[in-house]
Order: C-alpha cells, then structure tokens, then sequence
C-alpha cells in the first residue's frame, strides 16, 4: 500500500508544472503554452487559426509571468499586482479571437481564465489539476511553435491588440478584467493565498534606483581613472626604458672606445717594442750574416702571417658587427691597430 502510494505521489509531482527559483527556458514555455492551448482547443472547439492565435496569447502571457513570480512568491506586492496587468492583457487579446459564447466558457472554467495559483513556497498551473497526464495532448503542435518569440504582443503595436478586427463573429463586451472587479480580492486570497505580501513593496525597483544613484559619485573616476593611470605608467615606463637603453648604449660605446684606444696603445707599445729590438739585431748582423738571412727569413714568415691572421680578426669582428654597433666599433679598431702593428713590424724589418 505504501509503495503504490509513493508511486502515485511520484507521478502526481511529474505532472504538476511547478517553478522553483529560477525563470522557465524558452522550450519549457513553448512545452508548457502548448499543453494550455490544446485543453482550451479541446473544450472551446476551437477553428484552427483560433487554435494558432490562442498559442501566441498564451505564450505571451506565460513568457511575461515567469519573470515575475519569484518576486510573487517573495510577497512584493508590486509583483502580484503585475501579474493581474499580464493576467488582464492576455484575457482581453482572447476576447477578440474567441466567439461570445466561447468566452463565456473561458471564464466559467478557473484552469483557463486564471491558470496560476501557489501553494506554499511553489507556483502551478491549475489545468494540471484536470488533466493529469502531462504528455497527453489532444491536437498536434501549432504551426509556429518554435518560430513564435511573442511579435504579436501589444507593445510591437502601439499597445493595441493584435487580433482585434480579426474574426467576423461577435465578441464578448462585459467586464473581463480581473483587478478592477468587486471580487479581485477573492480571486487573489484564491489564487495567492498561501503568498504573505511584505508592507511597503508596493513599488517596483527602478532602473536608477539600481544603478545611477549608486554611480552618481565615482561613476567617472572609474570610467576614466584607470585607463589614464594605465597610460601614464606604461608611457613612464617606456621613457625609463628609452633612457636605460640610450644610457646602455652610450656606456658600451665609451667602452668599446676606451677598449679600442687601449689596444691601440698596447699595439703601438709592442710595435715600438718589436722595432727597436730589431734595431739591436740589426746591429749585431754585421757579425754574422748567417743570423741576418735567418731574421730575414723569419721576417718574411711573420709578415706573411700576419695579414691572414689580420683577415680572420675582421672576418670575427664583421660576423660580430651583426648584433651590435659597439662590437664592430671595437672590431674594427682591433683589425686597424693589428694591421697598424704589422706594418711597423715590416718597417722594423726594413731597418
């Protein structure tokens, strides 16, 4: 007994459309106008191009409701006092589709002419009540049942109906609004009855409220600030950068320069050094003209050598010369104070 208990309660929860905390996806609208629309067409007898108008209704209708009944079940007294706007719109664009006579069967039947109730901290619809199996539908899908995105509400048409003028047939003229009636204090204890409204949320939150009276004060500072800030550091930055690297280039200049003077001293030095030691020698062949052939002979080895290994030292500075001006500052210099003291050794020889 238990079990099967549980099994109908089960089924009973599949069944009821219920919303929690969060707004319905477009494809649970569309599920649920459908469901609405077709135990309307089944009970009003509804003509086929009714059946389609009665699907945007509806779906106009329940896409506008589902952003508002959290607020509702929160006891906002502005929510529920939207609701009855949408609730009322909704039945006024039905007037002009549906005959008198099935009007009048609309607003005998509570399910159709005020679909929605709560109950506890949940909101419903009331057709789910009747018609139990949620799957069961007595007509196929409207024709527009994935393109429809609510073109045909009031407010694309200078806030009148749509479907006004129409069909042909007469339409229903008494009173069909719900919040100017006597008894829109019963339908709501009825339909809201479990909600309990909060005093003072009478009144909507507004879109300044949200947002330009809290901006009021810094608005510009964090519109603007931040992306000046960012702007003077990255052109700060990139002055210190500029200078670091001009300073770093004019120091490695002053070096390869200094570098450069320093192996032109160093050369000449030892150019001087070689020649005046030549000089010597060449004193000392008048002694013996066997050591004069054979320093004249190692002369010419050496002044052969020198300018191959003058053409490697510039061909290292050349390849060198590619990653910086001040190591082909310094590579030149080197091959000149080389080439330089090869010359003075020629000139020693000579002597």
């Amino acid at each position: 007994m238990k079990r099967i208990l549980f099994i109908l309660l089960a089924t009973l929860s599949t069944a009821v459309c219920s919303a929690g905390t969060n707004a319905m996806s477009n494809s649970k609208v569309r599920k649920e106008t459908r469901f609405l629309t077709d135990k309307m067409a089944y009970e009003l007898n509804l003509s086929t191009e009714q059946y389609n108008d009665v699907y945007e209704i509806n779906y106009d209708f329940i896409s506008g409701v589902r952003y508002v009944m959290d607020d509702v079940l929160y006891g906002n007294e502005w929510a529920l006092n939207r609701y009855y706007d949408y609730l009322d719109v909704r039945n006024d664009d039905l007037r002009w589709v549906l005959s008198s006579r099935q009007y009048a069967r609309f607003m005998q039947a509570e399910y159709f002419y005020r679909p929605i109730y709560t109950s506890g901290n949940r909101w419903y619809f009331r057709v789910y009540i009747t018609y139990t199996n949620h799957n069961h539908f007595y007509f196929p899908r409207p024709y527009h049942y994935r393109t429809y995105v609510g073109g045909h509400y009031r407010t694309h048409h200078n806030n009148v109906s749509y479907y006004r003028g129409r069909y042909k047939h007469p339409y229903y003229n008494g009173s069909y609004r719900i919040r100017d009636t006597k008894s829109y204090t019963t339908h709501r204890r009825s339909d809201f009855g479990s909600v309990t409204v909060r005093p003072g949320s009478d009144r909507a939150p507004s879109r300044d409220d949200v947002y330009t009276t809290r901006r009021s004060s810094s608005s510009s500072n964090r519109t603007t600030t931040p992306s000046t800030t960012r702007r003077e550091s990255t052109n700060s930055n990139a002055a210190t950068n500029t200078s670091s690297s001009s300073r770093r280039t004019n120091s490695s200049t002053k070096s390869s320069a200094t570098d450069t003077n320093n192996s032109s001293r160093t050369n000449n030095s030892s150019s001087r050094n070689s020649g005046s030691s030549r000089t010597n020698s060449g004193s000392t062949r008048t002694n013996s003209s066997s050591e004069t052939k054979s320093n004249t002979s190692s002369s010419r080895r050496s002044s052969s050598t020198t300018p191959s290994t003058g053409r490697k030292e510039s061909s290292s500075s050349s390849v060198r010369s590619s990653s910086g001006s001040s190591t082909r500052s310094s590579g030149s210099s080197s091959t000149r104070s080389s080439s330089s003291g090869s010359s003075s050794r020629s000139s020693g020889d000579r002597r």
